[in-house]
């Protein structure tokens, strides 16, 4: 039995650009509201569990494709001239202003994956956010990476990606299954920003002038798993170090602690982790008006 109901919508972002998004809407009175942000390439429906979970919670939600990926790609990817920054800039906020008029006066919380989380300081609305709450997010930085993984994301980085911009005009990722294909300049600047420290913090005085890294102050929650290759200890650190005034707990979980096989980058929005989904409604209902100090342990 569900207690909500959801419908397939358009944002429209501040340049003009249209994205496909899903609206998850409860039935009875709304607790607050959650955008989903999601990890490179990945298209919304990989969130539709999680999504659905939490609806029938009371919680609102937005998934959404960034542009240049998934419903949200317009002509053939080759073409495309997304970036991963335009999707901080541009398509999260649109998300964002789009989650406040669907369910106004209420709390927003951001669930970020991967790049979800790593790019919300580039959100000029980023402030209106009551919390964040991030999984699997780090600065993806190749130096933190240990072996054999290293070799993987070395020869994806700085091998195929080059190659496949070259000889096909964007990047055909999902021959690795690393999500959909990616448009040339997202894989570029992934690719940039994954060889240096602190992710986004490489284009600071480049190609990123404003911003708000060294502004925001809102309740974060960063989980990794101790199977992710990719956000380890030390990459999430170096993440978190770019948040110069966030307030931020960590949360580190085992697979094996919850019966599951593996969690690593991507299986926390599985239907097989929802054990782990209480971590998020924890989360929520202590950083919430109505909400009391509730222990992030999960009962």
């Amino acid at each position: 039995m569900t207690n909500f109901n959801f419908e397939e919508i358009t944002i429209e972002c501040q340049d003009g650009y249209d994205l496909a998004a899903t609206l998850f809407k409860p039935e009875n009175k709304v607790k607050g509201a959650v955008l989903i942000g999601p990890a490179t390439g990945i298209k919304r429906q990989f969130y539709a569990s999680f999504a659905r979970y939490l609806a029938n919670k009371g919680y609102g939600v937005i998934t959404f494709d960034n542009r240049g990926i998934g419903d949200s790609l317009s002509g053939k990817v080759s073409d495309s001239d997304a970036c991963v920054q335009i999707w901080g800039e541009q398509d999260m906020p649109a998300a964002l202003t789009m989650l406040q008029s669907a369910f106004p006066q209420t709390q927003y919380h951001l669930v970020g994956h991967s790049a979800g989380g790593q790019l919300v300081g580039l959100m000029p609305n980023a402030k209106e956010l009551t919390s964040m709450y991030n999984f699997a997010c780090s600065s993806g930085s190749l130096k933190n990476m240990k072996m054999p993984y290293f070799a993987k994301a070395h020869f994806f980085m700085n091998l195929f990606i080059p190659l496949n911009n070259l000889l096909f005009g964007h990047t055909k990722s999902q021959l690795l299954g690393m999500g959909e294909p990616l448009p040339k300049a997202v894989a570029q600047q992934w690719r940039e920003w994954c060889n240096g420290q602190g992710y986004v913090k490489t284009a600071f005085g480049k190609t990123i002038t404003n911003h708000l890294y060294d502004e925001l102050a809102i309740p974060s929650m960063w989980v990794n798993a101790t199977d992710d290759d990719i956000a380890n200890d030390e990459n999430v650190a170096d993440m978190i170090a770019v948040y110069t005034k966030l307030k931020t707990e960590t949360l580190t979980l085992s697979p094996q602690e919850y019966g599951l096989t593996e969690i690593g980058h991507m299986k926390f929005f599985s239907r097989k982790s929802r054990p782990l989904w209480q971590h998020v409604l924890n989360w929520f209902e202590k950083h919430s008006n109505n909400g009391e100090n509730v222990s992030d342990q999960v009962a």
